[in-house]
């Protein structure tokens, strides 16, 4: 798959301290609801419902972790996901499983795609920091000093 590979190094772990070539812009976060699937209807106009999985795909959107940084543009990108979602489970549409795939790894779908998104649990950062200390080595062994030449 083409444009992946590696994570790139931490800033303070590189060997070259270039600037970044691109400034990095900063915007305001606005956290957003997740809107419900809006009412379908099928091609005589009739209502329609949902599949199922799609219904609980939603859902499972809404309890992830993830949401919490989600912005209505984010939740409209995953709004036109779940009609695709839909149409892949609904009417058998299974190439649009590909485009579904690289959707929702955007958003950090799989342990995979947290890993390149650089996405940590907060659990793991409690439980380092319930992790006891260990001393450092001048703590263990004291003071150094050099002993006159003979």
């Amino acid at each position: 798959m083409a444009g992946r590979g590696p994570a790139p190094k931490a800033a303070g772990r590189r060997a070259r301290t270039n600037a970044d070539p691109i400034p990095t812009s900063t915007i305001r976060f606005e956290l957003a609801d997740q809107p419900e699937l809006p009412e379908m209807f099928d091609k005589d106009g009739n209502p329609a419902e949902w599949h199922p999985r799609t219904v609980a795909w939603w859902a499972m959107w809404r309890e992830s972790p993830q949401a919490e940084h989600f912005m209505a543009t984010d939740w409209d990108f995953l709004l036109d996901t779940a009609l695709m979602h839909h149409a892949m489970w609904s009417k058998g549409q299974w190439t649009l499983a590909a485009e579904v795939r690289l959707r929702v790894a955007k958003f950090g779908a799989t342990p995979e795609d947290r890993a390149r998104l650089r996405m940590q649990f907060a659990s793991a950062d409690e439980a380092d920091s319930k992790r006891p200390t260990v001393p450092s080595s001048r703590e263990r062994r004291g003071t150094l000093h050099a002993l006159p030449s003979a």
